[in-house]
């Protein structure tokens, strides 16, 4: 059953390319296409072109489909072309020529439209949790770490004294930026697309601001060419906020990565969360990281890959805009298990402690050493220079007793204040 077919069979061959795996991303879909055809159905009532009873009907009927949808029940066989064509067909068979009323005043397009709407509301809502999860427990560790030293890097050469409470806590302060760019994602996500139809609005007394309301959008998008203009901006929006969220987790990621091996040894990990060689009995390799990593890098090219699918696209609706749906929902399932991973993983984190003592970290305190002599009266070039020759002839003799006070230092990495931006951040 396809709903824009007259009578005469696609082929087999352009069946099957055109519907690609639409029927795997509507399962996820589904619940939300129904959710939106219950509204569409009250306002149908409303504006007098079903009667309230058959809106109840409907309802009703749309309210079971929907059920089996949200826990995995519903199915969509090979003789569907999408979710739109089962429920349709669902709703036939269980209400007759009523069911054949549900598509009155509306199209797939805005049909597939409002269904991604509220599927990516739900889900950005979810990583947003699970992000402010994330945030809580790496500002935690700082808190319980926030004395212990650890060597700072800058080209990858040692530069100067960190702790793990900057460590954890600038990965917290970072997901809040994420959380900016998530807020412009679930803003776009928030407006209502139904009854936009196929793009140009529809001939009917539709109520566009009572579905907006039955479906808890906050805004309408009004304009109805830039309600199909969306179908690709939002999945985009979505990606910017996911790939925003990947390159914080990747960056910390290769950070433990690097912190596990035997040439830094800042910190390790259970043995049940590291993994083992076929050949070398003593390593402890950092898999679930590199996995994390590796997902991540891949989902920042996520935005790319939806802009050359729409780039220069022109207005109204076009067959390649139905690819973003799988990527995005891919993105979204991925992501997820990448913070669900962290999350699980990252309290059972184990940190050395008085690494800065070895030798090999002695250059590690040349610049609080060359501060404390121009604290003690001495021009800063001239101490500058004399360090440097100090250092040249191996004379140098660090002075690790730090005393950092400024906020967002060691000695004050400033949590309350991060805590502080994330519980400012829109609700």
């Amino acid at each position: 059953m396809k709903l824009w077919q007259k009578g005469v069979d696609a082929h087999k061959k352009v069946d099957k390319f055109t519907v690609g795996d639409d029927r795997k991303y509507d399962l996820v879909l589904a619940q939300y296409d129904c959710e939106a055809s219950i509204a569409h159905a009250m306002m149908l009532a409303k504006i007098g072109l079903i009667s309230s009873q058959e809106a109840k009907k409907l309802t009703k009927a749309l309210s079971e489909i929907q059920k089996k949808a949200s826990v995995g029940k519903f199915t969509i066989e090979d003789e569907f072309e999408d979710m739109h064509s089962k429920i349709e067909y669902l709703l036939i068979e269980n209400l007759g020529e009523l069911g054949k009323k549900i598509h009155t005043a509306r199209s797939r397009n805005d049909q597939v439209l409002v269904a991604m709407h509220l599927y990516l509301k739900h889900e950005l809502v979810e990583i947003k949790d699970q992000v402010k999860d994330l945030f809580e427990l790496l500002l935690s560790l700082a808190e319980k770490h926030k004395k212990k030293i650890l060597p700072g890097y800058t080209h990858l050469q040692v530069a100067m004294p960190s702790s793990f409470g900057l460590w954890f806590s600038a990965y917290a302060e970072s997901l809040v930026d994420d959380l900016y760019i998530w807020q412009s994602a679930y803003n776009i996500a928030d407006q209502n697309p139904l009854g936009s139809a196929a793009g140009y609005g529809s001939a009917f007394p539709i109520d566009r601001h009572h579905t907006t309301e039955s479906l808890g959008f906050k805004e309408l998008k009004i304009n109805s060419v830039a309600a199909q203009m969306s179908r690709g901006k939002l999945e985009k929006s979505t990606a910017s906020a996911i790939s925003s969220i990947g390159s914080t987790i990747a960056k910390l990621s290769m950070d433990i990565c690097l912190y596990m091996g035997q040439d830094f040894n800042f910190i390790s990990f259970p043995d049940n969360l590291t993994t083992g060689s076929s050949i070398m009995p003593h390593k402890k390799n950092p898999d679930l990281f590199e996995l994390v990593r590796g997902k991540c890098n891949t989902l920042q090219g996520l935005p790319n890959q939806l802009a050359l699918i729409t780039t220069n696209l022109p207005s109204g609706y076009h067959r390649e805009l139905q690819l973003a749906k799988g990527l995005i929902i891919d993105a979204i399932n991925e992501i997820k298990s990448c913070l669900e991973i962290l999350l699980f993983s990252l309290p059972n984190i184990k940190v050395k402690t008085n690494i800065t003592d070895k030798k090999k970290y002695d250059y590690l305190f040349s610049v609080d050493t060359l501060n404390q002599e121009v604290l003690n009266g001495k021009p800063f070039r001239d101490a500058y220079r004399e360090l440097g020759n100090a250092i040249e002839k191996n004379n140098f003799k660090p002075n690790r007793d730090i005393k950092h006070t400024h906020i967002g230092s060691i000695g004050y990495p400033g949590l309350d204040a991060i805590r502080a931006k994330m519980d400012n951040l829109p609700s």
